[in-house]
């Protein structure tokens, strides 16, 4: 009689066991397919990728980079040296720093109260910033901030990126997202994986005449509108579109052009495609070089998800430290304005995160990050 109790006892416990696993998987399924996300993602088309194949052949040649402290700061997403020869570097905290190209005397320069990712010299020596958190910003040698432009067309700058001051004293400027703001979205890195992800190409360039204080659109319909570099007769735009791995070259005269939906070949036509990375900032070198960082790898996990939305909408349902973020890799290169890459260098060990960009100087190759705590640098010997 006993050995009956205990066996419907049994059989009594082992049913509501099952009863809360079945529900707990209900809940987990409604969970990974009804809860809300913050994207809406569409479906896109992912280009070939043939690895790293010539002229990106795997190599180490970015490795045993040398370092110049910047104390407790973190993420010189941009470097630039002055013309008072100075070398300034603009980190997560929302300062810019200056210092002697070799790193001594570092000062907190100025603090913008937002994050600083791009910015460059006018001729009148003010510092130009793309600030993603309050737009396009003028600094002067008194370091008084004034916002230039913070909307376009009856809408917010979001996200604005790269920037760079024309010697027609036109500044030209990239708003990465119009979805996902840098500061609503919990900072720059957060708010560019949800652009990606969602895929909905909304980044633009833009340009801002200081002589009217107008600010139109150059063009729209990139997925992440990144670094931006005018060519040397200063007829063209270099922009990266991060998302889609490749960079465009744009007439400057252009107007409302959409990239999305093939755009006048005139006006604006591919350099480079299929890149091995997600393209940030651009800059120009030396000998007509222009440098491209790459921030991160291509991932076959996103490649693969680009005609399923609704896997990237369960993505990001799962712990963050799932999302199909790719790994630390060190990557820069140069090419020329035909899109000929002149040079390619890596660090497969990632030691030196997130490598955003490169400063080319007489003597040394700066090397921009998002996350490094320090400014990475190598002996150029290119120019010599």
């Amino acid at each position: 009689m006993s050995n009956y109790r205990e066996n419907s006892l049994l059989k009594k416990w082992l049913i509501r066991i099952l009863l809360v696993v079945a529900i707990s998987l209900v809940l987990l399924a409604a969970y990974l397919f009804l809860a809300p996300v913050p994207i809406n993602p569409v479906a896109w088309q992912s280009t070939p990728f043939s690895g790293y194949a010539p002229p990106h052949a795997r190599n180490s040649k970015l490795a045993s980079l040398q370092m110049i402290s910047i104390g407790d700061e973190i993420g010189p997403e941009h470097i630039a040296l002055g013309p008072d020869g100075k070398l300034y570097a603009a980190v997560a905290s929302g300062d810019i720093l200056r210092m002697e190209p070799d790193g001594r005397q570092r000062e907190i320069w100025v603090n913008t109260g937002g994050r600083v990712l791009g910015f460059d010299f006018d001729a009148s020596g003010n510092l130009i910033a793309a600030d993603a958190f309050r737009g396009l910003l003028l600094i002067d040698k008194d370091k008084q901030i004034r916002v230039l432009t913070s909307s376009v067309d009856n809408t917010p700058i979001r996200y604005a990126d790269g920037v760079v001051v024309g010697k027609n004293g036109k500044m030209y400027f990239t708003d990465a997202s119009q979805r996902f703001g840098a500061k609503e979205s919990g900072g720059t890195f957060q708010a560019s994986i949800l652009d990606i992800l969602e895929h909905s190409s909304t980044g633009r360039v833009l340009e801002y005449d200081p002589s009217t204080r107008m600010t139109t659109v150059i063009a729209d319909g990139l997925c992440f509108a990144n670094g931006i570099a005018l060519s040397a007769d200063q007829q063209h735009l270099f922009v990266n579109e991060t998302g889609e791995y490749r960079v465009w070259k744009i007439d400057v005269t252009a107007r409302q052009l959409n990239l999305k939906h093939r755009p006048d070949k005139k006006l604006a036509s591919l350099i480079l495609r299929d890149l091995p990375g997600y393209p940030d900032n651009l800059m120009r070198g030396r000998d007509g070089r222009i440098w491209l960082g790459l921030a991160k790898p291509r991932g076959a996990a996103i490649d693969s998800m680009a005609q399923e939305p609704w896997l990237r909408s369960l993505t990001l349902r799962l712990p963050r430290s799932l999302w199909p973020v790719p790994p630390a890799y060190g990557h820069v290169m140069a090419f020329n304005e035909q899109g000929k890459v002149l040079m390619d260098l890596q660090d497969p060990t990632g030691h030196y995160p997130e490598t955003t960009g490169v400063t080319e100087t007489a003597d040394r190759l700066y090397i921009q990050s998002l996350h490094a705590h320090g400014i990475g640098w190598m002996k150029n010997t290119l120019s010599h």
